[in-house]
């Protein structure tokens, strides 16, 4: 396939951006959208230009860190991460336009590379269990009903890539924040720290700049790993519960 890209440079942070076009041939079909960039990159280093930077890690739709906007949507026209996405999703000819994640929250740094710290300082508010456990428990230590057990593995399928923050037209973490607080504050291992862990995470991510969550439902639409809608509503009960609660 030949293609025109059609992507989104940014020397730094202080400096402004603008769309860069460039001409790719020989795409194989059967190429990843990383790899398809891999291909553009070899080519802009043998012109002796500037390579585009993105973020990637292991290109196996587990690590989270690959995060571009795909012809407007996050990740792409499929419902996968872009290290997923295969070339076979477009056509011969098609102008495909790459930009980064866009929220006030994620700064970008180069190009297509942000900063997505800000998600690191919402765990780093509550995402843990502090009870020093050791190593591993014996798996049938701690009884959990298979609902809860279901419930918890839906949340923590959450890989962090912050899809749900560009789709969304308000730049909300809502989606991101509730899986991990719900993951942990299903199980008894979280249960100590249930109600400081959602008033402290919730608390930390209004700190950082996200926007409101009107329950648009862009998020859980971009969701690569399918994070449910009614995992908000969910997060706004218990911290509902946790700030009647609580007394600070």
């Amino acid at each position: 396939m030949k293609l025109t890209l059609r992507v989104w440079r940014q020397q730094n942070a202080d400096t402004p951006g603008a769309m860069a076009t460039y001409q790719v041939a020989d795409v194989s079909q059967d190429m990843s959208f990383l790899e398809m960039l891999d291909v553009l990159n070899e080519e802009l280093i043998l012109k002796g230009e500037e390579p585009v930077a993105f973020d990637h890690d292991c290109r196996e739709g587990i690590c989270g860190a690959c995060s571009l906007v795909i012809n407007g949507d996050a990740h792409g026209p499929e419902r996968t991460t872009t290290c997923q996405l295969h070339m076979r999703s477009f056509q011969d000819g098609d102008t495909i336009d790459i930009e980064p994640w866009r929220a006030a929250a994620f700064p970008v740094i180069k190009d297509l590379v942000v900063d997505r710290s800000a998600f690191d300082r919402v765990i780093q508010a509550g995402g843990y269990i502090t009870a020093p456990t050791g190593s591993a428990p014996e798996a049938h230590a701690t009884p959990v009903p298979k609902a809860d057990a279901d419930y918890a593995f839906e949340h923590a399928e959450c890989i962090g890539c912050g899809a749900c923050v560009a789709a969304c037209p308000n730049g909300a973490a809502m989606l991101f924040t509730s899986a991990k607080v719900n993951h942990l504050n299903v199980l008894p291992q979280g249960s100590p720290e249930r109600e400081t862990r959602v008033l402290d995470m919730v608390s930390q991510m209004d700190a950082e700049g996200f926007g409101g969550c009107t329950l648009t439902g862009e998020c859980a639409t971009a969701c690569p790993k399918g994070i449910p809608l009614f995992s908000i509503t969910a997060m706004n009960k218990e911290w509902l519960r946790a700030s009647r609660k609580v007394k600070r």
